[in-house]
């Protein structure tokens, strides 16, 4: 073959790959949150064996990660599917629209407490939201209406009730929607304790966000990726330190680790479902309605997932630690996923 034919024919085969469509998945492909992992992963292996459609394929990537990846483009080599431990921020809808991701529908499964655990072989610990605030801050309170780089080393300094051990947190890093939790509803819960503070949000409430939700960075606080199993791994080597994670792991785990007090209110199932337990949040996952019809099995996997055998008061997920949410709104829920209705924020 002479060379000008050569060309011509490795052009025209770049030209067909080029032109040619992304080739078809048979598999669903879920990314996000690693609290919501567990429970997504429970349904993926269910539908997998109950169905003709394949399993799931399932990753934890943390809520950010997964939001990321999820609104960066439409096409099916994309996500189909993405668990969230927070709901979708207003950025990262505006990220989705300009990436050709506009059809999308929200899916709220239910709710978690976030606990401050400790290993069994330690003393289990009350604290308050104050405790918590001045032990994992940034800046603190100098006790003059003022702030200063937080000085606690020990948590008997902040509190004498307080075990006279080193603060030794691990937690989730800031692309987790479990840091996001946090944040908003520990840290501020305890900053807001100081009136000065809470009337700072009225005054400039960047400055209140940022004194409330900033973690301090010199140790006490130890990012511990995404991987909630490894802090659990890491607590019983060190039963001084405490973990920041969601109560299904909790409820995994009880014959490693306990929970703390909160507030006067353990991390209880019940408690978390009746609204007592003061660091609890809503769990979602987000779908592409484009993708529906594209890959096999979206639909009938949302069905299984709001199913009642699934979702429900005596489902299989509360098994994993879901605490469901109430009837008439799962049933409003059924029905948005059922209707595929869009995202309304």
């Amino acid at each position: 073959m002479s060379v000008r034919l050569k060309t011509l024919a490795a052009t025209t085969v770049l030209t067909a790959a080029i032109a040619a469509p992304a080739i078809a998945r048979d598999q669903i492909n879920i990314v996000g949150s690693s609290t919501v992992f567990p429970f997504s992963t429970t349904v993926a292996e269910r539908f997998g064996k109950t169905t003709d459609f394949n399993t799931p394929i399932v990753e934890s990537t943390g809520s950010g990660g997964g939001l990321k990846l999820f609104c960066s483009g439409a096409g099916i080599d994309t996500p189909d599917i993405t668990n969230a431990s927070r709901r979708i921020k207003s950025s990262e809808v505006e990220l989705c629209a300009e990436n050709g991701v506009k059809d999308i529908v929200e899916v709220k499964i239910g709710f978690d407490g976030i606990v401050m655990a400790n290993s069994l072989n330690s003393e289990n610990v009350e604290m308050t939201l104050q405790d918590v605030f001045l032990a994992l801050a940034k800046d603190v309170p100098n006790g003059e209406g003022e702030t200063q780089p937080n000085p606690y080393t020990m948590w008997n300094e902040i509190n004498p009730d307080l075990p006279a051990v080193k603060i030794e947190v691990l937690g989730p890093p800031p692309t987790s929607g479990t840091r996001d939790a946090f944040a908003e509803l520990a840290l501020e819960g305890g900053c807001k304790t100081f009136d000065w503070i809470k009337a700072l949000k009225k005054e400039d409430k960047n400055a209140y966000k940022a004194l409330c939700h900033t973690v301090r960075e010199d140790g006490a606080y130890i990012e511990a990726g995404e991987n909630d199993n490894l802090i659990v791994q890491k607590l019983e080597a060190n039963p001084d330190a405490f973990g920041v994670f969601g109560f299904s792991f909790l409820e995994q785990n009880s014959d490693k680790v306990q929970g703390s007090i909160i507030d006067g209110v353990a991390p209880e199932f019940e408690l978390i479902a009746a609204g007592d337990y003061p660091i609890a949040r809503s769990l979602y996952f987000y779908v592409k309605k484009d993708h529906i019809g594209q890959v096999p099995g979206i639909e009938e996997f949302l069905a299984e997932f709001t199913s009642e055998d699934a979702w429900g008061d005596e489902g299989y997920l509360t098994d994993k630690g879901l605490i469901p949410l109430g009837e008439e709104e799962r049933q409003e829920w059924a029905d948005k996923v059922k209707s595929l209705s869009p995202l309304s924020m």
